[in-house]
């Protein structure tokens, strides 16, 4: 039996990706510094704290389940797709990933806002969604749901369409070969896709603050609410900060190994 060894990372990589752990770990690092021990304890148990992970938490798991309900299909067209087009497709679902997250709270303000195209619509039916919960949940999933179509849409093209195309040779319609071929494989990609999705949607300020407002108990999500708390109490934000930070650790620790052994 042959015993595989993990290959050398050559030494001359080492400098930089220390270089980068440092630009990394030192500023979050950081934050240790500004908060006294003693405190630390109270800031973090403090009601307006848990109230807005509790809101993060909450907003943050609705909009990953809706982000897979719709990501999943997204991802299998564009990786399976042959309609001419598709390129702008994908251009248009990576524009979250590269713009400014005010720049998408506007959007969705002008296009479910009161004056809005579909924002009147809705409002003629009685329903308002901004600065309500929901509009939270619609704006992480806005800037979150990209990152699970592009990690499932890579993972369907590494793995290519040579067992659709072996389960349609035995009669298999569409539907039939998506449930049971192209969903397995996505599935180990799946779990870190979920991941990162989550992670990403618990740290989103910017399309939410112009969206959804800063209310609290309703809208006032973590990242708000340290950004709000840092006006008046340093201390309270930083502790705040430290809090978002430890919960996407435990997020992603937990999780991202299960999802990584998925794929082994």
């Amino acid at each position: 039996m042959i015993r595989r060894h993990p290959p050398q990372v050559p030494a001359v990589l080492w400098v930089p990706a220390v270089l980068a752990l440092a630009l990394v770990v030192l500023p979050v690092a950081g934050l240790l510094t500004r908060v006294e021990p003693a405190r630390l304890p109270g800031l973090l148990l403090s009601p307006a704290a848990l109230d807005a992970l509790r809101l993060s938490v909450i907003t943050g798991l609705i909009a990953t389940a809706l982000a897979a309900l719709l990501g999943v299909p997204l991802a299998v067209v564009l990786a399976r797709s042959t309609l001419p087009g598709m390129r702008v497709v994908r251009a248009l679902v990576l524009l979250p990933l590269v713009l400014p997250p005010v720049v998408g709270g506007l959007a969705l303000l002008y296009l479910l806002g009161r004056t809005g195209p579909l924002g009147g619509v809705l409002a003629v039916a009685g329903i308002r969604l901004p600065y309500t919960t929901a509009a939270v949940v619609l704006s992480q999933t806005f800037v979150a749901m990209p990152f699970l179509v592009v990690g499932l849409e890579g993972a369907l093209r590494t793995a290519g369409g040579r067992y659709e195309q072996v389960a349609a040779t035995l009669g298999a319609g569409p539907w039939l070969a998506f449930r049971r071929v192209t969903l397995p494989l996505l599935l180990p990609a799946l779990g870190s896709s979920l991941v990162l999705t989550f992670a990403r949607a618990l740290g989103e300020f910017g399309a939410t603050i112009t969206f959804a407002g800063s209310l609290q108990g309703s809208t006032r999500t973590l990242p708000l609410a340290i950004y709000t708390t840092a006006q008046s109490d340093v201390d309270a934000a930083v502790a705040m900060s430290l809090l978002l930070v430890v919960v996407a650790l435990l997020v992603i620790v937990i999780a991202r190994p299960r999802a990584v052994e998925g794929r082994l």
